[in-house]
């Protein structure tokens, strides 16, 4: 056996570059050449600058494991995924916990909207905030979205619920968390959130918000604040005989105006005891949403805006996670609305946020 005599390829290497042995093993598994180091500490460093050469490198084990696909931006799925976290027997599971077929969607397809009775609207209302506000009370640099992850699967069984995501068409974990240019269905995986990220929780019933890793950039503040005001100006025109249509036209006048898109794919949607129902919601203008609100009616509104012009989605290998297709940032807010006799109630309203005001 011919032992190697490459010099360690670190370039802030405190040894004097010796010849060296260490070799990353997943640019070896990779074929990326430039992978041995005399140490840990170079090797660390090896690997955190081959990050910026496209690659998520295996300082915890982890790795990229579509290392053949075009990226749009720098984030990187962090792999192996965790295993599939249980839910205790006792509690009452959804149609598609097993196989991750949701019947019961799929039979109300093309009904009208649900209109909820007082019993089914109280039940609404024991809402997701509590949960999401203490996922995002462990948002900071150094936590893994898995870790996340592991923190509302557990608070949302210790309630007694099942966490809605888990095997909903075959989502892997018990939340989405889309960092950065996810745009949304972020799959939870190994990656530590970095000082500067943004990163989106969101759960259901139905809720989600975008929080700063840390300081953030200033273009990344204004995309946040955005985002909420027109979460905020869509909830304003909510009320008995109102176009469903018209949610659309209150979003995208504010995300044009702040030099953001409004993402057209993806919709709020009626929301009971299915995790999606009608009616559809889309988030643009002239869209051709067909409906008037009416008291007991419940669902969603979560625009996701995109920093520049385009609105348009790229899909990761994973088949879920969304990206936007240029690299830039993407935020989503989402609430839960109950149109009543008189307006509208936010059933998972949450305190005011300093940092978007």
């Amino acid at each position: 056996m011919v032992e190697t005599t490459v010099k360690c390829q670190s370039s802030s290497c405190i040894n004097g570059n010796p010849p060296s042995r260490l070799e990353c093993p997943t640019c070896a598994k990779l074929g990326i050449a430039g992978s041995f180091f005399c140490g840990q500490e170079c090797f660390k460093a090896g690997c955190t600058i081959r990050q910026s050469l496209s690659l998520q490198l295996c300082l915890d084990g982890s790795n990229n494991p579509f290392p053949n696909f075009t990226f749009s931006g720098s984030l990187r799925p962090a792999y192996p995924l965790s295993a599939k976290r249980q839910v205790p027997a006792h509690i009452a599971r959804p149609d598609y916990a097993e196989d991750g077929v949701p019947r019961s969607e799929r039979k109300a397809s093309g009904q009208p909207p649900r209109i909820l009775g007082p019993e089914e609207q109280n039940k609404m209302k024991e809402a997701a905030r509590e949960i999401l506000d203490l996922a995002a009370s462990h948002v900071k640099p150094g936590i893994s979205t898995d870790e996340i992850d592991e923190i509302v699967h557990d608070a949302t069984v210790a309630r007694g619920g099942y966490p809605s995501p888990l095997n909903y068409r075959g989502f892997p974990k018990s939340v989405c968390t889309s960092v950065n240019e996810v745009i949304c269905h972020g799959i939870p995986d190994r990656r530590k959130l970095r000082e500067g990220d943004i990163i989106n929780i969101g759960l259901h019933a139905d809720l989600n918000e975008t929080y700063p890793v840390g300081d953030v950039d200033e273009e990344s503040k204004k995309l946040m604040r955005v985002t909420r005001q027109a979460l905020d100006a869509a909830i304003s025109i909510c009320k008995p005989g109102a176009l469903i249509r018209d949610i659309g036209k209150a979003i995208e006048p504010i995300a044009r105006a702040n030099g953001c898109a409004v993402v057209k794919t993806f919709t709020g949607h009626g929301v009971n005891d299915l995790f999606h129902g009608a009616p559809n919601i889309p988030h643009y203008a002239k869209n051709k949403a067909v409906g008037t609100m009416k008291p007991g009616m419940v669902f969603t509104i979560e625009p996701m805006l995109n920093l520049g012009t385009n609105w348009e989605e790229i899909h990761w290998p994973d088949n879920w996670t969304a990206t936007t297709i240029d690299g830039r940032r993407s935020a989503q807010f989402e609430d839960t609305l109950l149109i009543t006799e008189t307006g509208v109630e936010v059933l998972t309203a949450g305190k005011p946020r300093e940092d978007l005001q």
